[in-house]
């Protein structure tokens, strides 16, 4: 009897158990130009029959789908069909999947134009990549870093061994823009430089991350004040049908992810994730301890149909220690710019819908401060320096369909910054034998920052897109305050599935306010301008499958070049962690003039396959460029960041809904660097005239997925530069050992990680 009782509770159990591993697949089909909820829209999982439609709020739910990776396809009378791949599902999480779908274009052949698994920004022609979250999580080497995977995308160099300084197309590191759900965020990574877009590592947590859209070039009026690219990052609304989290540790970090409804009409996210790496690095006595803390909140209020409301805050908390116990560390650590920095984005955004149009209204507030240090091996302070810096903007967007296929973008914003600054650089010689000193600088001011664009798409004959646009920005800092950039995009249909691009336009970028902080004379800088020309041929080789060619060619000037250092244009600093390696240049601590002017001109191609019917995956990436910048000498030098060659390969296979493995090959040209003299010194004449070793190295990550029923258990192990090859991060003169110090980046190193949604 004991025995049936037994066998009756785990037929049970175990019926139940299967039951919980089914999952499900919601979400909501919008207009892409409008946003407005498209209802009647077809959604099937791509291999089966099952599948729904949207409802007259565009919202959709497929049940009772066993975990795995789906492919799901939305379809509607009238609009461009769209497929999105590696959709997982398990019984932890609904998988939430939302789309954006165009009117169809119809060619002169009768034939409806669409490329289901490869879809795009109608605003945005030339130089886009788009990425979902899996695409993001699953990259080898990546540490789950929303940036650290658009190494992939072509014409994307990397500047330093181990960090996030984005190089798009020989711009430096500072050219680049971070939006986060539409906010600007000045820098989103744990340990950035002042003024500058790079760090070690990215605190936005990926796990929110609903996709990203990346552009290297030719984007429209919509985004300003940035010279080469533009980041934007969407992040998902918090689950709807209860409490729900995740918890993780990784190669770097552990943190808590909590997520769920508060009302009927309310959700939210929050995270929290902490470094651990000071324990370790401390345990094996190491002199510089790095650590850090970062945050994440996001709340949703739909007030009904038309009318939403969200708030967001991400922050972050990043500490540096030095372990001066014996000669060894001290003198290591005299080598090193530490910095402790507090650092967060907090805002609000309020979207109505109206018929044919949206509008969105946005408060925000980006603050952080710099509380930077460098001593000698006497511990007597090189730099010292304390800086905050706050921006408030609000915001205004207006985007409307005209006609069918005619769209408008309006918008307007205003920033007020705070800067305060307190900075001292006693008596330091370069390695180039200047004299660069700072007593003691304090200065605290205000200054005002206004844009406004208009942005205009259409569709002419069914065959040529055109997008066009002006921006105006005005920084009230400097005496030439006012910037135009006008931008030009076109589109060629060729035929269904071939289409040639061509962008043109003027981007401006304002002076970073510590450029202007040393030298009362550095008001009178000029906006940094880059005249840019991009044409592409693009053709899909199959369904799954796209090819792309692109040529671009970047016109620099009135680039911040220093009167002391006739040598340097500012566009060949930015990037590592700055201080006694770069001479303290990135600070821009001296009299600058608007008169270094530089080219960067190369040809990209690239192949990219989604996972489809064939369960793989893969990019291949090749870029051919040549960077040159002249300062006031008149000499023209190779850009700090010329990467002649770049070549990437990244692939998967996903083998069931358990197993899936991928792996990324890098092949870069070394980057330029100058060379020491026998005593230490640097010479101009030699500027950039010598190049680090090829850099190369090859990732390998395999995922197992387990579904517990009600929970999902993801575990990987990542294993980073598998042939334990030694690549040169940087060269630097050794004063102890009177030698030049061929610094290299770590070799292999194999990190596991573990994350529990529940």
């Amino acid at each position: 009897m004991f025995y049936k009782v037994l066998l009756i509770i785990f037929v049970s159990y175990t019926s139940c158990f299967s039951q919980t591993n089914l999952g499900y697949i919601k979400g909501t089909v919008t207009d892409k130009v409008t946003k407005e909820p498209l209802p009647g829209v077809n959604l099937l999982i791509v291999g089966t029959t099952v599948g729904t439609a949207s409802d007259e709020n565009g919202h959709y739910i497929i049940k009772n789908i066993q975990v795995g990776s789906y492919r799901l396809r939305a379809s509607a009378i009238g609009f461009e069909s769209q497929i999105k791949t590696d959709i997982i599902v398990n019984s932890a999480r609904p998988a939430n999947i939302n789309f954006e779908l165009s009117e169809a274009v119809i060619n002169l052949d009768g034939v409806v134009v669409s490329s289901e698994y490869f879809y795009s920004d109608p605003f945005e022609i030339s130089s886009t990549a788009s990425f979902s979250y899996e695409e993001l999580r699953r990259s080898p080497g990546g540490f789950e870093d929303v940036i650290r995977a658009l190494s992939l995308v072509p014409g994307v160099a990397q500047a330093s061994a181990g960090r996030n300084d984005l190089v798009v197309r020989g711009g430096a590191p500072s050219e680049n823009l971070f939006l986060v759900d539409g906010f600007v965020v000045p820098n989103i990574n744990h340990f950035g430089g002042q003024g500058l877009t790079g760090g070690a590592l990215c605190f936005v947590n990926l796990d929110f991350v609903n996709e990203t859209s990346f552009s290297s070039g030719g984007f429209s009026s919509i985004y300003g004040d940035k010279l080469s690219s533009v980041l934007d990052v969407s992040l998902r609304h918090g689950r709807e049908d209860r409490l729900g989290g995740k918890a993780t540790i990784s190669a770097s970090q552990f943190g808590l992810n909590l997520e769920g409804p508060v009302s009927d009409k309310s959700n939210f996210i929050f995270s929290v994730r902490r470094s651990y790496l000071d324990f370790i690095f401390n345990a094996a006595g190491f002199g510089f301890v790095p650590e850090y803390w970062d945050g994440l909140a996001k709340y949703n209020y739909n007030f009904d149909a038309k009318n939403k409301l969200s708030a967001l805050f991400i922050g972050a908390i990043d500490r540096v220690s030095f372990n001066n116990d014996n000669e060894d560390d001290i003198f290591d650590n005299a080598r090193i710019l530490g910095s402790n920095q507090n650092q967060y984005i907090a805002g609000v955004n309020f979207t109505h819908l109206s018929e044919n149009s949206f509008y969105t209204v946005s408060l925000s507030q980006n603050y952080i401060d710099f509380d930077s240090e460098q001593r000698d091996t006497l511990l007597n302070p090189i730099f010292i320096n304390k800086s905050t810096e706050i921006e408030n903007e609000i915001k205004f967007n207006l985007v409307s369909k005209i006609a069918s296929n005619s769209e408008i973008n309006i918008g307007a914003s205003a920033k007020l910054i705070n800067f305060d600054t307190q900075i001292k650089l006693p008596n330091y010689k370069t390695t180039f034998g200047e004299d660069l000193y700072i007593n003691n600088l304090k200065k605290k001011e205000d200054y005002y920052k206004y844009a406004a664009h208009i942005q205009y798409n259409d569709l002419f004959f069914n065959r040529i897109r055109i997008s066009a646009g002006l921006r105006i920005d005005y920084f009230d800092a400097i005496s030439n305050s006012t910037a135009f950039s006008p931008r030009f995009s076109a589109s060629y249909l060729l035929d269904e599935i071939t289409k040639i691009n061509f962008s043109t336009g003027i981007y401006n970028q304002y002076p970073t306010y510590i450029w202007l902080a040393a030298v009362e004379s550095n008001k009178n800088l000029n906006p940094v301008k880059v005249n840019q020309y991009i044409l592409g041929f693009e053709r899909q080789l199959r369904y799954d499958m796209k090819f792309k060619v692109e040529g671009f060619y970047k016109d620099y000037y009135d680039y911040p070049a220093s009167k002391i250092r006739d040598y340097i244009v500012l566009s060949n600093t930015g990037s590592g962690y700055g201080g006694t390696t770069d001479n303290f240049a990135s600070f821009g601590l001296e009299p600058l003039i608007s008169e270094g002017i530089g080219n960067s001109r190369g040809v990209e191609l690239s192949i990219q396959k989604k996972s489809s019917d064939s369960p793989s995956y893969g990019v291949m990436s090749l870029t051919y460029s040549k960077t040159e910048f002249t300062a006031l000498d008149g000499v023209e030098r190779t850009g700090a960041y010329d990467q002649k060659i770049i070549f990437n390969l990244a692939a998967g296979f996903i083998f069931s809904s358990k197993w899936e493995a991928s792996f990324k090959f890098r092949y870069a040209t070394g980057n330029p660097y100058t060379p020491f003299n026998v005593d230490g010194t640097q010479s101009i004449a030699n500027y950039n005239n010598s190049r680090v070793d090829d850099t190369h190295s090859l990732d390998l990550r395999i995922d197992r997925f387990w579904d517990l029923g009600g929970m999902n258990l993801i575990t990987y192990i990542d294993i980073q530069n598998v042939y334990n090859r030694k690549n040169s991060s940087q060269v630097r003169w050794d004063y102890k050992e009177k030698k030049v110090d061929e610094g290299s980046s770590i070799g292999l190193l194999p990190s596991i990680g573990v994350s529990l949604e529940f």
